[in-house]
């Protein structure tokens, strides 16, 4: 009884801690909102619009998210379960199939929810290696068994790699979120979570706003024409810092903050750069439509499915 008794008194000092973080995004929001408005006739209609888009965008995710972590644990795995398999869904509708995939594609959804059955029994071990050993070994052997052997390597490369990226990379967001003080070295995984979100998303947009402001030397023109060595280097650099509003949630000193920040950073920008690749070779603007006129799912998280990663294995090796 004791040992719930003081897990509930965790979760209320976590919630009030996590709480001003959310008044911090909220302000940054508001703020947000408001540039998008003065911006208005000042820049490009179209960049106009995009910027407004995306702050629309991200007060529905700040929303669900906020909701999601403040709640309870089988909330929050839900969430990010949705958002794996939303996310191959999207990618999965984008494929060119045969009807010998039909099968390993089942047991690629199905993989879902037993990825995230690890995270709920805290089970690190086979976390780690369920996608990347044993479905990679599975998957081709169901191939296989279809008994269809032309573009049989293009199917199971991208239904594996489909796999890695949406549910594997993705899942780390909620095992970070399931990380407790009794057992990571007094770190709130939830505090890390937010820390993470903010910082690569803020990335993102100023990324975005730096771009459209000064702009001039594109990094990536034939897969990405909108970003800019400027503004990949002002976003990444001013988000670093912006992180450290939110050090609280974290257990990084000041450097380590900058530090970790510009890793995600980085990682996130690679993985932006990535899925657009992905959308060109596909001939798409958008994976999806789940935020009418602001794209799918993946548009979304497509720089956590490489920062997550890399952000919780860096934590974990120096501090947990």
């Amino acid at each position: 009884m004791s040992h719930w008794i003081e897990r509930l008194g965790e979760h209320f000092r976590s919630a009030g801690v996590i709480g001003h973080a959310a008044l911090v995004v909220l302000a940054i929001l508001v703020l947000a909102t408001a540039v998008s408005f003065i911006l208005r006739g000042r820049i490009p209609e179209k960049a106009a619009h995009e910027f407004w888009a995306r702050t629309r965008a991200w007060w529905v995710m700040a929303t669900v998210f906020f909701g999601a972590i403040l709640s309870n644990e089988f909330v929050a795995l839900a969430l990010f379960a949705f958002v794996s398999f939303w996310a191959l869904k999207e990618y999965v509708t984008l494929l060119h199939t045969r009807a010998a995939d039909h099968r390993a594609l089942l047991w690629a959804f199905l993989s879902i929810p037993v990825q995230y059955l690890w995270i709920a029994q805290d089970w690190y071990q086979m976390f780690l290696v369920f996608i990347p050993v044993w479905m990679f070994l599975w998957l081709p052997l169901r191939l296989v068994l279809a008994r269809e052997t032309t573009g049989f390597v293009a199917s199971a490369s991208q239904i594996q790699w489909g796999l890695m990226a949406f549910v594997f990379g993705l899942s780390h967001l909620a095992w970070i979120a399931q990380l407790t003080p009794d057992r990571a070295n007094g770190i709130d995984g939830r505090g890390l979570l937010l820390f993470l979100v903010f910082t690569v998303e803020m990335s993102d947009v100023l990324q975005f706003c730096f771009g459209k402001l000064f702009g001039r030397h594109k990094i990536l023109p034939g897969i990405s024409p909108n970003k800019t060595w400027e503004g990949f280097v002002l976003g990444v650099v001013a988000a670093a810092l912006l992180a450290l509003v939110l050090r609280s949630l974290t257990p990084f000193s000041v450097m380590e903050t900058i530090g970790v920040a510009l890793v995600a950073n980085v990682a996130g920008f690679a993985g932006g750069a990535v899925m657009s690749a992905v959308k060109r070779d596909f001939g798409v603007k958008d994976f999806g439509t789940l935020l009418p006129g602001h794209g799918g799912m993946i548009d979304r998280v497509d720089s956590l499915c490489y920062a997550a990663p890399a952000f919780y294995h860096i934590v974990r090796f120096y501090w947990l």
